[in-house]
């Protein structure tokens, strides 16, 4: 049985592998850009700071996209998982979980939980997910 266990924020994802007594680890890097808009004008001598309108929209629009396709990528490494457990802090554990029930159903049907989890080493993880399938 191929049980996968999956630590994932936006930066990355690492993805344990615990196939008997076999376990793997594999780390896939999101290619997702983090924008810190700036603008206005360049003097101190400004009394309200900078008043160039900044496109948040444009900005989320291409996180959304970087987003989604870090998720199908990450579906397509685990397309032979039997079981699936999604870890990690923040909120993109949850949204890969809504990607997987809105894109992916068939590993949406072996999904077993989602977890809210802190940072954690490589070393963490592997214990983490080992843990969690002992149980």
């Amino acid at each position: 049985m191929n049980k996968i266990g999956i630590w994932i924020d936006k930066e990355k994802a690492h993805i344990v592998r615990i196939n008997g007594d076999k376990e793997e680890i594999e780390t896939i890097v999101s290619e997702l850009e983090f924008f810190n808009p700036t603008g206005g004008s360049r003097t101190r001598t400004t009394k309200w700071g900078p008043q160039d309108v900044v496109q948040d929209s444009k900005y989320l629009e291409r996180e959304k996209h970087q987003l989604k396709s870090y998720f199908d990528n990450l579906a397509n490494n685990i397309k032979d998982a039997d079981v699936i457990a999604i870890f990690g802090p923040a909120e993109a554990n949850e949204k890969f979980r809504k990607e997987l029930m809105n894109s992916h159903k068939d590993l949406a049907s072996k999904l077993k939980s989602v977890t809210k989890t802190d940072s954690m080493t490589l070393n963490q993880v592997k214990a983490l997910v080992r843990d969690y399938y002992k149980h």
